[in-house]
């Protein structure tokens, strides 16, 4: 999905609220975020916010549902563009159809990926299935270096198989976790992963100790090396942990995602759907696509493309890095 907000150039997010982290584990909080009108979904933003504007490349993490489609309107997001980011689409329920400008169609459902590359330029629609009537997954973003962020557009997608763990499962969409490598490429060393846990089990995982992670709970009475981790917040651990232990003391299943990278040396800019590095880049992407320009066309949706809202009075500025 898209960043469909009328004023993303607004964002504004507080600090943790829960207290002290334990055992060297940051708290970050959701904000809600309205996408659009007033049946529009709403989604519980993670990242990017003061606190942290990234964890390794992943730089925007939206966690959205269960939502009842009857109730919600589902999604149907028109076309719309992205530059200097890949998209990462995962669900939990429901399904989506993707449609692309570089001829690509396909359905997302859950436990499947959809990695759409922006590079220079590409514009795409998703829009929940009719048969769809709960709707609940994530979506993600990764900037892309500034080497690759005008590569040429690109789709793939993924069926990661589940690896069986003690206590609990893993399905590892981008990068290596538990033996399992995933085939999707990307442009920085990466994590993306799903885990279940069964009720009561403690689950150590073998990660690159040069990453930094994110846990974000979706369900569950999750505890990330001792520190509660409530459902859609993002717990983040620093680089130099060779293990993540994740717990569920919940007497029901629990899921989360863990999301990790190397620190992102780069710092960037997000307005709307694009990522750059100067005031000017993001200013003629806009411009661009208010010509018509440089995206290309999203063949079979039916409605018109999203128009860019309006930049800010002021030149954009980057987002710095928390140490």
């Amino acid at each position: 999905m898209s960043n469909t907000e009328t004023r993303p150039a607004e964002v504004r997010c507080g600090a943790p609220e829960n207290g002290t982290p334990a055992a060297g584990v940051e708290i970050l909080t959701a904000r809600d975020v309205p996408l659009g009108g007033p049946r529009a979904m709403t989604v519980r933003r993670t990242l990017p916010q003061r606190a942290r504007t990234l964890i390794g490349a992943w730089c925007f993490a939206d966690h959205y549902g269960p939502d009842e489609v009857s109730r919600s309107g589902g999604m149907n997001v028109a076309p719309h563009p992205h530059i200097g980011l890949q998209t990462v689409s995962w669900l939990f329920s429901g399904t989506i159809e993707h449609r692309d400008s570089v001829g690509s169609h396909a359905l997302v459902r859950p436990g499947e990926v959809n990695l759409m590359t922006g590079g220079h330029g590409i514009s795409h629609s998703e829009v929940s299935t009719p048969d769809t009537t709960i709707l609940h997954g994530v979506q993600l973003w990764v900037a892309l270096p500034s080497e690759h962020r005008d590569t040429a557009p690109a789709f793939e997608h993924h069926v990661p198989a589940p690896v069986p763990l003690d206590g609990g499962e893993v399905r590892v969409f981008l990068g290596s976790l538990a033996g399992d490598t995933s085939p999707v490429g990307t442009f920085t060393p990466l994590l993306g992963a799903e885990v279940t846990l069964a009720p009561g089990a403690t689950v150590t995982l073998d990660v690159d100790p040069g990453f930094e992670h994110g846990v974000l709970v979706d369900s569950g009475d999750v505890r990330l090396e001792g520190a509660a981790v409530r459902r859609a917040e993002l717990a983040y651990a620093a680089p130099g942990r060779g293990a993540l232990t994740l717990t569920n003391e919940a007497p029901a299943p629990a899921r989360l995602l863990v999301l990790g990278g190397p620190p992102f040396p780069e710092e960037i800019i997000m307005w709307w759907n694009f990522v750059g590095r100067s005031h000017e880049e993001i200013v003629r992407a806009r411009e661009d696509w208010t010509k018509g320009d440089r995206f290309g066309e999203v063949h079979g949706y039916d409605g018109a493309p999203l128009p860019a809202p309006e930049l800010p009075n002021t030149s954009l500025k980057p987002r710095r890095r928390a140490r």
